[in-house]
């Protein structure tokens, strides 16, 4: 235990430093965005393509990983919007709440976490589900939310339109062109490669600082807003557990399963999709929320409790597993 918390202690401090920073108005939230952008849009893009070219195709895209980690996606959203129907939540909110319980902090945690408790090798699983749940899981949600109000087409439509959003992101494609890279065996020309390492390196601890910065202008935003009624407080802790819980045990069961039938698993693969199932929600889930209308108090208060409790609940997923992290 000792020697996982001496790796998860610094990643979650690094968030409650972001916020402590943000409370203290040390850090201006108008300074937010500018974080975000270069996390977005240069550290982890590059910390991606180093992942991906040093990482073997076939674990980029294992299908055994995919099939499943997908499966378990949406039994998770399936079972988030029957909670919501049955609570009462509008269509949009239920969608919502689906998909920050299918949906772990995979880009700005999840990715350096893991390769730090596992070791290099875990970067191909965990880069696998992680873009499956870019670019399908949050597509499905955004469509479910606007349902066919949102594209005369109906549910189809609305579903390809929005695989924009995940087209406009920058992490599938820095993936995608390591993925590229290695296939091809070829490396950067080295002025550029030191670049790219530097910006890499820097993508850990700014993207956790920008998630606790992020986490406060989520709670300043949302305060007094719909999400604090009583009446929200049921889904709200439901998804909280779902994600910290469920999602990782459903992951290992389904992998464990799998198994049994023959599956071509590896334990560090079964380690780390359940462990990346394991972590907080992701914290651009709010800006989306936001962004199509729904009722992103609720949203940003799930954030807020997933990676509040996910230290703990985290730390315990990796002890059972008996994860002993690279020194």
């Amino acid at each position: 235990m000792q020697a996982i918390l001496a790796v998860t202690v610094p990643f979650f401090a690094l968030i409650l430093a972001g916020y402590w920073a943000a409370q203290r108005a040390w850090l201006p939230l108008a300074a937010i965005p500018g974080l975000n952008t270069f996390v977005l849009f240069f550290a982890l893009p590059c910390m991606l393509l180093r992942f991906g070219m040093n990482t073997p195709l076939a674990q980029l895209l294992d299908p055994v990983v995919s099939s499943l980690y997908l499966a378990v996606a949406v039994l998770v959203v399936a079972g988030v919007l029957g909670l919501g129907h049955l609570l009462g939540a509008p269509r949009r909110d239920a969608a919502f709440a689906a998909l920050v319980a299918a949906f772990p902090n995979s880009g700005f945690i999840g990715v350096p976490l893991l390769v730090a408790l596992l070791g290099p090798a875990a970067a191909g699983p965990v880069i696998c589900t992680m873009l499956l749940d870019m670019m399908l899981t949050t597509s499905a949600c955004l469509a479910l939310a606007q349902g066919g109000h949102a594209a005369r087409g109906g549910a189809g439509s609305a579903f390809l339109a929005s695989l924009k959003a995940p087209l406009m992101n920058p992490l599938p494609w820095s993936i995608a062109l390591g993925g590229a890279l290695s296939a091809l065996n070829l490396g950067l020309w080295g002025p550029l490669d030191k670049a790219v390492g530097m910006l890499a390196d820097a993508a850990s601890p700014v993207a956790l600082f920008t998630i606790g910065a992020v986490l406060f202008r989520s709670r300043v935003s949302s305060a007094g807003g719909p999400s604090a009624e009583p009446s929200s407080a049921p889904l709200l802790l439901s998804v909280v557990g779902i994600k910290l819980l469920m999602h990782p045990l459903l992951v290992w069961s389904g992998c464990q399963a799998a198994r049994a039938l023959g599956a071509p698993l590896t334990d560090l693969s079964i380690t780390a999709i359940t462990l990346m199932a394991a972590l907080p929600s992701a914290s651009n889930v709010s800006m989306l929320a936001e962004r199509y209308g729904a009722n992103n108090g609720l949203v940003a208060r799930i954030i807020m409790g997933s990676t509040t409790l996910a230290f703990i609940t985290f730390t315990l997923w990796a002890w059972g597993f008996g994860v002993q992290p690279l020194r």
